[in-house]
């Protein structure tokens, strides 16, 4: 291949200085890999277009490979790093006692579709899992089909279609609050609904009377969670309900916030009919990356025969076999869900157990109200009434006196150690940052959190130009954003520049 130009030194790379792509790595002939002989003959494959164009890939030691992956997995934040406070995605400790069942190859040998009979240890954990979701949620059966908590949402919304169209009754038209997270109304009108927002009342919570003046005999459903998206529970939560059904809708629980009620209060307590639920969330298995997660979907009796099946059966000698359920949309996944992040819940599950798991949702309700008082006074709470698992706060009074906005303070957190929360979400609020401690941080580590958020708005009184040039200290300093999203550039080429 030719000659890259520019070419880099092989020399160890640390602190700030750039990081070399592959192909600036490359040097003709050198090979990370290497190939067992055929043990079948050899045949030729004639495709002289296909080789015109082929890709120039990068030529590199293996020990050149090791240094340049593990240069940038040192420059990576994660969870096992440090606090990782993204509100709404409980970004918490992953216990490596579930990494250690999932590696076990008595599951990792296991061919999806290998047949029940010969698969019945697995069976049994998707049974024992979905047991235990449905005591949590309050409901009759789950799939684990959903790969994704966006995923579930669709598969709510498609079982929502279905159990109206069965019952001879099609409707037009789900409702999701103003404060929702966006795959909401994005899987609703994936799924062929109109969607109506309806609005949050002056406390942040659904504004009961607007819900009420929506409702009509075209409204399949509500889609909510419960604590919101301000981390408020929804008080008036059997009122919704008692009113979404009085018109014949159904009631959708989005579980991004399940964390905050794991154990305490049920969402089919609540009125809800359908809820999904986020393994890689509430319990405990790796997030982010693009996955694999695991989005179950959880139903009522009434909904159970339109799940996406097949679902384990267990017949009267005991042994779990595969059935379709009667009414089922199908399949939402190509097999059986990514039973490697089930097994890793369930051991989590089964290692808390009932007293563990409800102490999950009090220890993150008590860390979110004690971080917030923390850094009340230095950041504006636009609805103060308790909080739950996660709270918003507004920089907007800071942005008015100082010029430092909510992302210039998400941006000054790394040089302090700090990954930043969610910003500029939910949307009714003005340069908000949304903030989840979960229940896996010391009370140490939320101090410090808030030393370093109270110190950032100190500063930007002082010098907001220290603040708005954040970070200073990390690998790659601030980018500039806005060009990036507007001359997108995916590709690399030798003569770049």
């Amino acid at each position: 291949m030719p000659e890259p130009a520019g070419k880099a030194s092989s020399a160890p790379l640390v602190g700030g200085s750039p990081e070399p792509t592959l192909i600036e790595l490359s040097t003709d002939g050198r090979r990370a890999w290497s190939l067992p002989e055929l043990d079948v003959p050899a045949t030729p494959i004639d495709l002289p277009e296909l080789a015109e164009r082929l890709p120039g890939l990068p030529e590199v030691s293996e020990y050149d490979l090791v240094m340049h992956y593990t240069r940038l997995a040192h420059r990576n934040f994660g969870v096992d790093l440090g606090f990782y406070p993204l509100g709404s995605c409980t970004m918490k400790y992953n216990p490596k006692v579930a990494d250690w069942a999932a590696a076990r190859s008595e599951f990792t040998s296991l061919h999806p579709d290998t047949p029940a009979h010969f698969a019945q240890g697995a069976l049994e954990v998707l049974v024992d899992a979905e047991r235990i979701l449905c005591e949590l949620t309050g409901m009759y059966r789950a799939t684990f089909q959903p790969a994704a908590g966006a995923a579930g949402e669709l598969t709510g919304m498609m079982i929502t279609r279905a159990y109206h169209t069965a019952n001879g009754d099609p409707r037009t038209t789900i409702i999701v609050p103003d404060s929702a997270h966006g795959t909401n109304p994005a899987s609703a009108a994936v799924a062929g609904y109109t969607v109506k927002e309806v609005p949050s009342n002056e406390r942040g919570m659904v504004d009961v009377d607007a819900l009420r003046s929506m409702l009509d005999d075209q409204v399949a459903g509500l889609m909510l969670t419960n604590p919101n998206t301000l981390g408020l529970f929804e008080e008036d939560i059997v009122e919704i309900a008692d009113a979404v059904h009085e018109v014949g809708g159904l009631l959708y629980y989005d579980g991004a916030n399940m964390n905050a009620i794991l154990g305490v209060s049920r969402p089919g307590d609540m009125g809800f009919d359908i809820v999904h639920s986020n393994l890689h969330k509430t319990f405990a298995t790796p997030h982010g990356g693009g996955g694999p997660g695991s989005g179950p979907v959880a139903v009522t009796r009434e909904l159970a025969p339109f799940l996406p099946g097949p679902l384990p059966m267990r017949d009267e000698e005991g042994t779990l076999f595969w059935e379709m359920p009667a009414k089922s949309i199908g399949r939402v996944h190509g097999r059986h869900g990514n039973f490697g992040v089930v097994l890793r819940a369930l051991t989590y599950m089964r290692a808390l157990g009932d007293a563990g798991l409800r102490r999950v949702a009090e220890l993150s309700v008590l860390n979110a109200r004690y971080l917030e008082s923390l850094i009340a006074d230095h950041y504006e709470v636009p609805y103060p009434a308790p909080c739950m698992h996660e709270f918003v706060v507004s920089a907007e009074e800071l942005k008015q006196q100082t010029g430092v906005r909510a992302m210039d303070i998400a941006k000054a957190l790394p040089d302090r150690g700090f990954h930043a929360p969610t910003m500029y979400f939910p949307l009714i609020v003005h340069e908000a940052l949304m903030i989840e401690p979960t229940e896996t941080h010391s009370r140490e580590t939320l101090e410090a959190f808030a030393a370093a958020l109270n110190e950032i708005a100190e500063t930007a009184y002082r010098d907001p130009e220290a603040i708005i040039g954040a970070p200073t200290t990390t690998p790659v300093h601030r980018p500039d954003e806005a060009q990036a999203a507007r001359h997108l550039d995916v590709t690399w080429s030798m003569h770049h520049g």
